[in-house]
């Protein structure tokens, strides 16, 4: 957990855009939109990281049988990565999601 690196101020104000970084495509906004925000920045990077593995997971349906079976259970952990990240946005709180948390796209 992070938190304490990020100011109250800009963790109260961006919240909004935080949480808009898990929904898929609309992680552009806070990319854009929320430049100056070191917290939206933090969760638009998990967002993007994860919207990347949502990408790859599609691909994996292509595969017959064995993509068949191993989508599916991509897709529910990448909406339960989504969820955690979404709770941990709405709660102001900087901490990586498991699994993916480590990979850095965004600076």
């Amino acid at each position: 957990d992070t938190t304490a690196e990020f100011d109250a101020q800009d963790i109260a104000s961006n919240k909004a855009m935080a949480i808009l970084a898990y929904f898929g495509p609309l992680v552009l906004i806070p990319i854009f939109a929320a430049k100056q925000s070191k917290f939206a920045r933090y969760h638009a990077n998990q967002g993007l990281v994860l919207f990347i593995c949502g990408l790859i997971s599609s691909l994996v349906w292509i595969i017959p049988i064995l993509g068949w079976i191993i989508a599916p259970i991509l897709s529910i952990v990448i909406t339960v990565l989504a969820v955690i990240g979404i709770i941990n946005a709405l709660n102001g709180k900087a901490k990586e999601l498991p699994i993916i948390g480590k990979f850095k796209i965004l600076k």
